[in-house]
């Protein structure tokens, strides 16, 4: 059977195709019954809108890219959930890639895959540079994820410094006093994710007059749960006794409560645990984790917002050169993140999960 057209759907509705049009446009100057006969005769006869077609017609392929360095983070594929359900809003498709936190993916995605198959990017970096940042041109638009590197594309983040340091008040408050940051940075003066909660965390240890050396920081090949489970066991392993963990992410902390167990420790009567994302594994963990609960809805719908108003900007200027940042200096904004309490910190009667 054909492919229902727009005719096809001014017949069955007896009106013209220019209202058609106007109704699939969401023009405003249609009358409700009109409206409502249009959209009937759509779905009787199951039209759909070419969107290629359309996006063609207007310059663009309608769909951006997504780049993040690993699909099977939860974090990532969580954030990935959101961008797409925001995207589809607004009759864009998603392509998602893998970066492996490697350089020369990072840069090819920065340049649009060399290629004209995208109109904008998404882009979590863990391995540019701010110069790789000033020195594209000619790219599509482009807005990153994370940890700012420096003026030159647009960025969408949490605020990981205060969200670190009010995690460790957190366990201070608790009266725990030798904390141990798994995942933290010798290096805290970076322009990265970890270093940026290393240095919440040594503020609020500082402000408690609680002492950081050297050996408070337990540094990680990566990110995921191994290293985490690693890190704690080899810590342990060398004589150190803490009653409290801060991880910077999720999957750390959730090697971290394996190591624990296995080393006869109990959370958090004996060692309290924090992490960073509230993945989903974190609620059904045995204890349930606390967790840094970043608004992963708002980072993806900020996110795209910027996105499709540079993509637009982008399609005005006359300069290609111009397109990758049009529309003045880049923008900085931040979302929400709030801290959730479960039985890692609080014990059984820490209150319901959330």
């Amino acid at each position: 059977m054909a492919r229902p057209r727009i005719k096809d759907v001014a017949r069955h509705a007896g009106v013209s195709e220019k209202t058609v049009s106007n109704v699939i446009n969401d023009y405003v100057h249609v009358s409700d019954r009109t409206r409502r006969v249009v959209r009937e005769s759509i779905e009787h006869l199951g039209y759909r809108v070419n969107l290629a077609g359309r996006h063609l017609r207007k310059g663009r392929t309608g769909i951006i890219a997504l780049v993040v360095p690993e699909l099977d983070v939860p974090y990532f594929a969580e954030l990935a959930r959101h961008v797409i359900r925001e995207a589809e809003r607004c009759s864009l498709t998603v392509l998602i890639h893998q970066s492996g936190a490697d350089r020369e993916h990072e840069l090819a995605a920065l340049a649009g895959f060399g290629s004209d198959f995208v109109d904008g990017i998404i882009l979590s970096p863990l391995a540019l540079t701010a110069d790789d940042l000033r020195e594209r041109t000619g790219a599509p638009p482009t807005v990153l994820l994370g940890e700012l590197l420096e003026e030159g594309a647009d960025h969408v983040a949490i605020d990981n410094e205060k969200a670190a340091r009010e995690a460790t008040e957190h366990l201070i408050a608790l009266g725990r006093r030798t904390v141990l940051a798994v995942g933290g940075r010798d290096h805290d003066a970076g322009l990265g994710t970890a270093e940026a909660r290393t240095r919440g965390y040594r503020a609020a240890l500082a402000a408690a007059g609680i002492a950081c050396g050297p050996d408070s920081l337990l540094p990680v090949g990566s990110f995921r749960m191994p290293d985490g489970a690693e890190a704690v066991a080899g810590a342990l392993a060398a004589g150190a006794r803490p009653d409290a963990l801060l991880c910077f992410n999720d999957q750390l902390a959730l090697g971290a409560l394996r190591a624990l167990h296995e080393h006869g420790l109990r959370v958090p009567e004996d060692v309290a645990v924090v992490g960073f994302d509230d993945v989903e594994g974190g609620r059904f963990s045995v204890p349930t984790l606390s967790t840094v609960a970043p608004d992963k809805a708002a980072v993806a719908k900020v996110a795209v917002e910027l996105l499709r108003r540079r993509i637009a900007e982008a399609a005005r200027s006359p300069d290609p050169v111009d397109a990758a940042q049009p529309g003045g200096a880049p923008e900085d904004r931040i979302v929400a993140h709030r801290l959730v309490l479960r039985e890692s910190t609080e014990g059984q009667r820490g209150g319901p999960r959330r």
